[in-house]
């Protein structure tokens, strides 16, 4: 798209008055206006937020977070591992997409480098990318727990690096980094990936703190039990897992925990994407946003005495 520049003629005996006007060629005499091509930079216009996503294939929180951003009239720099899971956003002028593993660090440079070089500034960064894995701690092989680690904590980390010098020159800008209420009252099957979780929220604490000197906000977001592709994964995770020495006879209720959250009751992916997307473009946003289905039970399950939560937990966790 351009935009059209009009010229209009000089009025009467201008150029009586204004000598000078007559360099103006002919092409600008009375009789003619010049309309100019301005054509478009990619550069966002101030009135558009630019947000960079990671982890938005499509079924996921990441895909509703973006198209719900899109739909508040922001600019989308969407990201996943392969461009093909976000191929319904192809075509859409609110959305570049890139590839990106958090895993890369190179990855990650050419990322931010590539949402700067075509909006101009990133406004909000939203760490969404994140790996699951179920499986008893003592049996989690070493490699795979330091991949979710890796996955879940080192790179939001490394991504929040490579943004905030820009957010910093700019003195704004926003940081969301998606948590997990399953962090906040960890129950058996899943501690690789509760401990990460846990590990982020702690990171985004202090990050929150140490970045208020410079006028970007750091938002905690956490999703209750959202329905999305994450099952599929969990229940993908789960089956490359090496067969259990000392949990044999819990395997049943470790096979559960894979699709826990994805049950009727589960809030949809969208539903979520709008309450989180409400609260984070708020001029003053809250640090800590969460919603969806359990967020209230584990809330409750938080403040109450660890022998009371640990019965309660290994009710809802049996087979």
């Amino acid at each position: 798209m351009g935009r059209s520049l009009k010229i209009l003629s000089p009025p009467k005996n201008y150029h009586k008055n204004h000598p000078s006007s007559a360099l103006i060629p002919a092409s600008l005499s009375l009789s003619h206006s010049l309309t100019l091509s301005l054509s478009h930079s990619s550069m966002a216009e101030p009135e558009n937020l630019v947000v960079l996503i990671t982890g938005c294939s499509e079924g996921g929180i990441g895909y509703a977070l973006a198209r719900e951003f899109a739909s508040n009239g922001c600019l989308v720099t969407a990201t996943a591992r392969s461009l093909s899971s976000m191929r319904s956003l192809e075509g859409d002028q609110r959305f570049f997409l890139l590839e990106l593993d958090v895993l890369s660090d190179e990855g990650i440079r050419k990322a931010v480098e590539g949402a700067l070089s075509k909006f101009g500034r990133i406004d909000i960064l939203v760490n969404n990318a994140g790996i699951h894995n179920v499986a008893p701690l003592a049996e989690v092989p070493m490699s795979t727990f330091e991949h979710v680690m890796n996955t879940n904590v080192y790179g939001p980390l490394k991504l929040i690096k490579a943004v905030v010098p820009h957010m910093i020159s700019r003195r704004k800008g926003k940081i969301v980094n998606v948590g997990s209420v399953a962090s906040l009252a960890p129950g058996p099957w899943a501690g690789a990936y509760t401990t990460s979780k846990a590990a982020l929220h702690a990171l985004t604490d202090t990050l929150r703190l140490e970045f208020r000197p410079f006028g970007i906000r750091v938002i905690t977001l956490v999703p209750g039990a959202i329905r999305s592709n994450i099952g599929n994964s969990s229940l993908s995770s789960y089956e490359s897992m090496p067969e259990w020495k000392f949990y044999k006879p819990f395997e049943k209720a470790i096979k559960a925990r894979a699709d826990f959250s994805q049950t009727v009751r589960s809030t949809p992916a969208n539903e979520f994407a709008k309450k989180a997307v409400a609260g984070i473009l708020k001029k003053n946003p809250p640090a800590w946003i969460s919603y969806g289905h359990l967020c209230t039970v584990v809330a409750i399950l938080y403040y109450l005495p660890l022998f009371i939560r640990d019965y309660l937990l290994r009710l809802a966790m049996k087979s």
